[in-house]
């Protein structure tokens, strides 16, 4: 793995050999035949331990998390105490209630209802550049319901998957309930096609889903997708300017801009569009880009040398087509050090409007109307979170209504809220995880129907 700080080799990792990938599959497929017994209760007690392990462990475990995707050590340990924290425990509470059996109207002369049965093993896929978050959505869940997991974590942050064993083993999860494999691309769809793994869990790019799919294709296994994002926001008139400036620029350029939901398009009513863009610029302004190791900074380089420069190509598109850039920090091209930048005088024929970006730029477009901004809102293949920011709550409830997403916001963004079901429409993904949504994915239904008086 290249630390995208100053290129060098951070962590070296084989890939493992067939007998490794086939010996763990069948340690899962055996583990699980005993996990799936022990009650909920227990399994959450031990997840429980897991995630305080990891939370005794933040400091170290956000460094190398620092040195390995580039973002600033001020904000990595926050991934593991707050969002990864929140989201488990949130899980591990929700989790003997919503798996019980579900009871029936009662019918006499029968016994009627419907058990949430666990899946098997789960394959659980997660990028980079929210690693602890992003699989946490899934590997609590899973094991909660009485699957065994294989986490297969993003080449660049590889630690990630071996210190969640760490803490499983510190907390007692029973050996081969939950193992990790750092798998080569064409390694991790030869598993998907294993008979053996029930459901896969991916979250990455669109391309990524594609392959997914394709290579389950041949079995009648479940995907859930969480997909890519080109995730809008919507600034009403009356909506408190300084506090909507202040959230999306941190939205549009906290973690280098590299989120899933974090916003890449901004629609602002045109009543007050010269202050809200005049306050996002200077606000802007006052990010430090740098080295991440030094606490002072706040934005740190992008993952790889190539992802920056696909950003710039985005920004030079737009530039040449007629936007204007108003962000003039020195940008050292070959670098993944990236500067943000905002741009205005955009439309919907230039990339970074329409197209992924993540990356540290964002696009303002006034508009007229609500009608405006909802065609805006749904001119995309993505459908991730949407925001809208405003004081008028039914507009805000009218709005999202016509809005083709998963998550509609108001005076927030680019956060996950463990009750709510996480999910995509459109190119964004299918299937959810978080709330009780989330954990019924990692079940299937199995219906008892008991005659008693035969």
């Amino acid at each position: 793995m290249i630390s995208p700080i100053d290129g060098s080799t951070y962590v070296e990792r084989a890939a493992p050999s067939s007998p490794e990938i086939e010996a763990s599959l069948e340690r899962g497929v055996r583990a699980q035949r005993d996990w799936k017994n022990i009650p909920v209760a227990e399994r959450a007690a031990l997840c429980r331990k897991m995630i305080e392990w990891c939370v005794a462990h933040a400091d170290k475990l956000g460094e190398e998390l620092t040195r390995q995707m580039g973002r600033p050590i001020a904000y990595t340990p926050n991934e593991i105490r707050r969002g990864f924290q929140e989201r488990a425990l949130y899980m591990c509470a929700i989790g003997e209630e919503s798996l019980r059996d579900v009871s029936i109207q009662r019918k006499d002369g029968f016994r009627r209802f419907i058990r949430r049965e666990p899946l098997g093993v789960v394959l659980v896929v997660a990028p980079w550049n929210y690693p602890w978050l992003t699989s946490v959505n899934a590997v609590v869940p899973a094991l909660l319901a009485g699957n065994s997991a294989i986490l297969k974590m993003a080449q660049q942050t590889p630690l990630v998957a071996e210190r969640y064993a760490e803490a499983f083993k510190a907390a007692g999860l029973p050996d081969g309930v939950f193992q990790h494999l750092h798998m080569s691309h064409a390694q991790v769809s030869q598993v998907i096609a294993d008979p053996r793994i029930a459901f896969v869990a991916f979250t990455g790019s669109v391309p990524g889903g594609h392959a997914v799919q394709q290579a389950a294709a041949a079995r009648f296994i479940p995907t859930g997708l969480e997909l890519g994002g080109k995730d809008p926001a919507y600034v009403r008139a009356d909506a408190d300017l300084a506090y909507a400036v202040e959230n999306l620029v941190d939205g549009s350029f906290f973690n280098s801009g590299q989120s899933c939901c974090g916003v890449e398009r901004i629609y602002v009513d045109r009543k007050i569009f010269k202050p809200f863009v005049d306050g996002f610029v200077d606000l802007t302004k006052t990010y430090k880009l740098g080295n991440p190791l030094d606490k002072t900074t706040t934005l740190g380089p992008m993952v790889r040398t190539d992802a920056a420069e696909s950003v710039r190509a985005q920004i030079r598109e737009a530039v040449s087509k007629g936007a204007k850039a108003l962000v003039d920090f020195p940008d050292k091209p070959g670098t993944p050090y990236l500067p943000p930048q905002v741009l205005v005088d955009v439309d919907h024929g230039m990339q970074v409007m329409t197209e992924e970006t993540f990356g540290p730029v964002v696009g303002i477009m006034p508009v007229e109307s609500d009608e405006q901004a909802i065609a805006l809102m749904n001119d995309s293949r993505y459908g991730l979170t949407a925001s809208i920011w405003t004081q008028d709550a039914d507009a805000a409830l009218s709005v999202g209504d016509r809005v083709e997403t998963g998550t509609w916001f108001m005076n927030r963004c680019d956060y996950l809220d463990p009750a709510l079901a996480w999910t995509g429409v459109k190119d964004s993904g299918r299937g959810c995880t978080l709330s009780r949504m989330g954990l019924e994915t990692f079940t299937r239904p199995k219906s008892f129907h008991l005659r008693l008086k035969p």
